[in-house]
């Protein structure tokens, strides 16, 4: 199992907004409220964590959720970088912030365990 050197940002819990969020795809309904995480510095264990976009990543890695208000939308990114990528599975239902926040720390998890997977659904 990696071992980090991590700290959480919560970035928005609980932010109310009457904009769109980070996360919303566009022309998706407006949320009333999100909230977001952000991990740095999770040394991935031995095989990583598979991306959409890329496949698996490892070594030192970033894993941002944003909640909507109906679901958690996590990406990953190598710590530093500028380009996120989705985490396989994602985006995750939930229905509320505490939901979305537990999801959050699921998948630092995974990428602390690695194993080449995403997340379960």
């Amino acid at each position: 199992m990696g071992s980090s050197d991590s700290s959480i940002e919560n970035t928005g819990s609980p932010t109310r907004s009457t904009t769109a969020g980070p996360g919303r795809p566009a022309g998706a309904e407006e949320p009333t409220c999100w909230a977001a995480w952000t991990t740095k510095h999770l040394n991935s264990g031995p095989g990583g964590v598979r991306t959409v976009e890329v496949g698996v990543m490892t070594g030192d890695l970033t894993v941002h959720t944003t909640w909507t208000g109906s679901e958690a939308v996590l990406t990953v990114q190598y710590t530093g970088a500028l380009d996120w990528h989705t985490l396989e599975g994602s985006p995750l239902p939930a229905g509320d912030e505490n939901t979305a926040r537990a999801l959050h720390q699921h998948a630092v998890e995974a990428v602390k365990a690695g194993g080449g997977t995403g997340l379960l659904r």
